[in-house]
């Protein structure tokens, strides 16, 4: 059964068109994983499917019972709610019919013969409707899901409003996978996630009974749990039955199918072009030409293929700083309660650190005590002579109406503007993004903005918490090789194991600090 239909769908920012013309159907307990190079428009493909972007032209048809949950990014939580009364809320309706049931009971006792007979069948509808919800599994259910998301570390009684970006995305994921909507749409669901937990999340999608459409550049997760891949390029929408790897080869084939196509096209187009050209003046041959004309006219072209530009990522070290870099001694580190204590790092030049840990551990809160940024309970930080930092944090900053190119030219004003967008062009963002507002790009085109400016930096020792968040995977592996080949001092935090078990030098395990 469809419980979706997408009609004719387009959609432009400004004069850049992202959709063209998609169509598609999602069926009951379909498995899709929606995949494309960063600002393909896949994000903004699920703020109109949510209705949170109105389309320029087409239609979305939800199926009017459908209950469809979103993951969201940001999410404005209440103060003294607590993570375990939060998640209980995936239940609202239940603990609703739970308190009717009580408020029956009390009434029963005052009643007549004939009303009483009235609340008992209300009360047992009640039951029956809790017993088939497994209403009374509910504790052990959020207990579940908080332990497979590692959001039980954080401590169920804990504060919603106490929890740090990344937390929330988890506890709002968490959330979701206990109300099991119809369908499910999920935006970068292992962001925030260990490996552990994208383990269990990976269980959990590929029993999920319901459908979902998940957009993810982990590959290894999406091979695992989707069955239907659709590829989103070139503002078209293609459908690929199979798992990600299956994708990829028949991609390939239809990549060089397309190729040519276009080809083919081409020059049967220069062919009649130049027919019409030497023909349409000669009275005995016009007739022929305007024929072909007309063809001409009614030939849908085949848009040319083209490749997403690769970025070319490169850090430098404007000068080396002295021998030992940072050391931490006797350091507590922590807000009003401390995290660490006794902590004694020593970081030396040339170092490549992994800081590692499960997520809530107070990996943002360590890497921001040692630059200075928070204050450290107790305990000395010293940093070594002509030290230089540069901090990519994990949390975005706010982002105004400016341009790509403003951001850059603003933050380094002696650059030309053909340096700023050579720069930024590097970075694999073409000249369409660079004049657009940074709001309106994809969290992977503002990713790359800001390693765009971290490129530029004066430097020699880099600080990169989570980097590679919202990044697709060509991307990942340009900034992965430049990393392997930088020169100076660096601390990664990154949930990506993959990502950088092959350059790092060592491993901080923040486990074994508790």
């Amino acid at each position: 059964m469809s419980i979706l239909d997408v009609q004719n769908l387009s959609h432009s920012f400004g004069d850049k068109m992202v959709l063209k013309d998609i169509s598609f159907r999602l069926l009951k307990g379909e498995h899709i994983g929606l995949v494309g190079p960063n600002g393909a428009g896949k994000s903004t493909l699920f703020h109109i499917l949510t209705g949170d972007v109105i389309p320029d032209e087409g239609q979305v048809n939800w199926h009017p019972k459908v209950q469809v949950g979103n993951l969201e990014q940001h999410i404005q939580l209440t103060t003294g709610q607590s993570i375990r009364k939060f998640l209980q809320g995936a239940f609202q309706d239940l603990f609703r019919a739970e308190e009717e049931m009580l408020a029956i009971t009390e009434k029963m006792a005052q009643m007549q013969t004939k009303e009483l007979q009235q609340l008992l069948q209300q009360y047992s509808q009640l039951q029956t409707k809790l017993g088939q919800h497994d209403f009374y599994r509910i504790p052990a259910k959020v207990e579940e899901v908080a332990a497979g998301l590692g959001i039980s570390q954080l401590g169920l009684e804990t504060d919603v409003s106490q929890l740090s970006g990344g937390q929330r995305t988890k506890l709002l994921l968490a959330k979701l996978l206990l109300e099991q909507p119809d369908v499910l749409l999920l935006d970068e669901p292992t962001n925030y996630l260990d490996t552990a937990h994208i383990e269990w999340l990976t269980t959990y999608l590929q029993m999920y009974p319901n459908a979902f459409m998940l957009i993810t550049h982990d590959t290894s997760f999406l091979t695992d749990v989707a069955q239907i891949i659709y590829h989103l390029e070139h503002k078209r929408l293609t459908r690929y039955p199979g798992n990600y790897k299956q994708f990829l080869q028949a991609y390939e084939m239809r990549r060089r199918q397309i190729h040519l196509e276009y080809q083919k096209q081409q020059e049967e187009i220069i062919k009649l072009e130049g027919y019409i050209q030497k023909n349409k003046a000669r009275a005995s041959t016009a007739k022929q030409a305007k024929s072909r004309e007309k063809k001409l006219n009614k030939m849908e072209r085949i848009e040319k293929p083209s490749h997403n530009p690769k970025p070319i990522f490169s850090f430098t070290v404007t000068t080396q700083p002295a021998n030992i870099v940072l050391q931490a001694t006797n350091l507590t580190i922590g807000y009003d309660k401390p995290l660490f204590t006794n902590v004694n790092v020593k970081l030396q030049r040339g170092e490549k650190i992994a800081l590692a840990g499960h997520n809530g551990i107070g990996k943002t809160t360590t890497l921001k005590t040692l630059l200075g940024r928070l204050q450290a309970i107790s305990g000395n930080i010293s940093l070594g002579d002509r030290l230089l930092p540069a901090y990519f944090e994990q949390e975005m900053p706010a982002i105004g109406k400016h341009t790509a190119l403003e951001e850059i030219w603003s933050a380094y004003p002696e650059l030309t503007q053909k340096e700023v967008r050579q720069t930024l062009a590097r970075c694999g963002l073409r000249s369409e993004h660079i004049f657009q507002e940074l709001s309106s790009l994809s969290g992977g085109e503002q990713t790359k903005v800001r390693l765009c400016k971290l490129m530029l930096a004066d430097s020699n020792f880099l600080i990169l918490d989570e980097p590679t968040n919202h990044l697709d995977i060509a991307t990942k592996n340009a900034l992965k090789e430049a990393l392997e080949n930088y020169t100076g001092t660096l601390i990664l935090v990154s949930h990506e194991r993959y990502f950088y078990q092959d350059w790092i030098t060592r491993v901080w395990n923040m486990e074994e600090w508790k």
